[in-house]
């Protein structure tokens, strides 16, 4: 063997049957795969210290062997997790430092601990977290953030403090914007927050495969300048806002499966809104940013110092609105929930720590009714429908029915000569049942039956509302830049007093509360009161 026995070494496996390692080093504990390099490495620094020798490989593998088979047979089975877990209802934010210290968030406050009772793994490219200072605010997030509303950052805060939960589901976050306005820069400070890493955003992955081995080796998910979403990526990031399952084969000579079956937060950003399916657009956040103007605009470095200066402060105060919303969680419920409603339900339990109850709920809503209002005008099939019921109550036929009908369009630019319009009466039908949840948000029901003798496949396409489709009112930005070079904002709102461990963020601020109404469809009000920018 090549382990001193006076070092101590605790063996057991995760539920997938992977073999792993507890092991003391220098008064604190380190997890590690038996398979991984950095065990190995362990491995052939014990033989040396105590021998002056170099371990042979065959007195490595057959170590490893004995250790794995150890782990697998005789040791306890423990879950292994990445940057963010949960026990007994308390939270737990790996700092990934080089003491393999976490923050533990529990109702009554947080604190670093040195030996938490969770295990974590330490993936290639894994930074160590800041470390958190209590008294801070939000404040220092806002103005180092370029956005259009305030409504915009409610939404950033609420996905942030998502993303510090170990489970999902998670809203997926699209950032669109034209070239310069700072769409990398938010992808990368936001992912820094929350779960740094060596290459904070990367391109998009080439297949499935890809997309599984980034997700089993970070917390968040960052894509950067994407201009298109293939049909495949984009279902497989529904599975990975939701929940789902991946399967790939282990290697391209057996049978073997890699099975990961969890939910992870993502961040997308390009010049485009490339989300374009109603499936994923339902469960995203959308956000396009500003332009910064030249004035306004400021050194990368100069900006990134002013982040990593604040950055204690900033997820420090995250932390005091978990630890609000682990508290007020059990209590909270609302009259409607909305699609992703574990988001939505903990997004209700964070704010009022902030702002008034209520205004993450119609931020979010404000949100969802614009991306569906988008993705209806972009979808061609969608728009037919919707000029179908503008000029008659309900419409009943066949598909290829409707295809004839979206031909005799032709000077409506819905024919077949038009990029994305369906080619047969199937690939129609197939279109219009992604097109259902959100035409009927505003107003349409479309439904599918079959009819007469023959079993004829029928589609209904009815409106709600007598000779009229509800429509859904743009939300207005209320002019915030808070871009490179700006002045601060005013301050967001004091967080509420409370007497536990943590103390809640931005306490000496005036209790400035945001209460972001939803545009009407009458009037188009947006929320403006209390948290302005710029």
């Amino acid at each position: 063997m090549l382990i001193d026995p006076s070092v101590r070494v605790d063996l057991f496996h995760t539920p997938t049957g992977t073999a792993v390692a507890d092991v003391l080093i220098n008064g604190h504990r380190e997890t590690w795969p038996i398979r991984s390099v950095r065990f190995r490495a362990w491995l052939r620094r014990q033989y040396y210290e105590t021998t002056g020798n170099a371990a042979s490989a065959d007195c490595v593998n057959s170590t490893l062997n004995l250790l794995e088979t150890s782990a697998q047979f005789d040791g306890p089975e423990r879950a292994v997790h990445v940057r963010v877990a949960e026990q007994d209802g308390h939270i737990f934010l790996d700092l990934a430092d080089e003491h393999w210290r976490a923050v533990e968030i529990r109702p009554d406050g947080w604190c670093v601990v040195g030996c938490p009772p969770v295990r974590f793994r330490r993936p290639a490219g894994l930074l160590p977290l800041a470390l958190p200072q209590r008294g801070g605010s939000l404040e220092h997030l806002a103005s180092l953030l370029n956005l259009s509303s305030q409504n915009d950052f409610v939404l950033v805060v609420m996905w942030l403090l998502a993303a510090l939960r170990p489970s999902g589901p998670y809203p997926l976050l699209a950032i669109s914007g034209e070239q310069g306005s700072a769409k990398t820069i938010l992808s990368k400070m936001l992912r820094a927050l929350v779960d740094p890493n060596a290459a904070p955003v990367r391109a998009l992955p080439r297949e499935e495969r890809e997309l599984f081995i980034a997700a089993n080796n970070g917390h968040v998910l960052a894509f950067d300048n994407i201009s298109r979403l293939r049909s495949w990526f984009s279902d497989a990031l529904c599975r990975l806002a939701s929940g789902g399952g991946f399967a790939v084969r282990q290697l391209y000579t057996d049978q073997n499966e890699m099975l990961f079956d969890a939910a992870r937060p993502v961040i997308l950003n390009g010049i485009e809104e490339v989300i374009t399916r109603p499936d994923l657009a339902d469960r995203s956040i959308f956000l396009t940013l500003p332009p910064v103007a030249d004035a306004r605009r400021q050194s990368e470095r100069d900006l990134w110092r002013q982040f990593e200066l604040a950055r204690p402060r900033i997820l420090g105060a995250l932390l005091d609105l978990v630890v609000h919303g682990l508290r007020t969680l059990p209590g909270i419920g609302l009259d409607r929930l909305p699609r992703m409603a574990d988001f939505a339900l903990w997004g209700a339990a964070c704010e009022t720590a902030l702002w008034p109850a209520g205004t993450f709920v119609r931020a979010y809503e404000a949100n969802r009714k614009s991306a569906i209002e988008g993705i209806t005008d972009a979808d061609p099939v969608a728009a037919c429908v919707r000029e179908i019921v503008a000029e008659r109550n309900s419409w009943m036929g066949t598909a290829v029915d409707l295809v004839r009908l979206g031909a005799d369009g032709n000077s409506d630019s819905r024919s077949d000569s038009r990029t994305g319009w369906p080619k047969s009466p199937r690939a129609l039908a197939g279109r219009l049942r992604r097109a259902q949840t959100f035409l009927r948000a505003l107003g349409i029901d479309i439904a599918f039956s079959r009819e007469g003798r023959a079993g004829s496949r029928m589609i209904s396409i009815r409106a709600r509302l007598e000779g009229a489709v509800s429509t859904v009112s743009s939300v207005r930005h209320n002019g915030f830049r808070s871009g490179s070079g700006q002045p601060p904002p005013a301050p967001i709102g004091a967080v509420r007093e409370d007497h536990c461990r943590a103390d809640l963020a931005g306490r000496g601020l005036a209790a400035q509360a945001v209460s972001a109404t939803v545009a009407d469809d009458a009037d188009c009000t947006d929320a403006d009161a209390g948290f302005r920018f710029g």
